[in-house]
C-alpha cells in the first residue's frame, strides 16, 4: 500500500468545495458568465503602440519616496 493511501480521505470534501458544487447546481449557467466575464476584462489584443506610449510615460521615481531630502 503506497503512503499516500494512508492518508487519503476519500468522501472529505470542504465546506467551500461543498458549497461551490452546489453553486454550480443550482446555476448552471454560472460558468458560462464567468468566461464571459473574463473576455470582457483580460482576452483582449494589447496595442502595443500604445502601451509603449504609457510605458514612455512613467517619471522617474526615487527610491525612498517618503524620504524628505536636504536638496529639495
Amino acid at each position: 500500500m503506497p503512503l499516500a493511501d494512508l492518508f487519503r480521505r476519500p468522501h472529505y470534501a470542504s465546506d467551500a468545495t461543498r458549497f461551490l458544487d452546489e453553486l454550480r447546481r443550482s446555476h448552471p449557467a454560472l460558468d458560462e458568465q464567468q468566461q464571459q466575464g473574463r473576455a470582457r476584462l483580460w482576452d483582449r489584443d494589447i496595442d502595443r503602440g500604445l502601451q509603449a506610449e504609457f510605458s514612455a510615460a512613467c517619471v522617474a521615481q526615487r527610491p525612498y519616496v517618503y524620504q524628505t531630502a536636504a536638496d529639495d
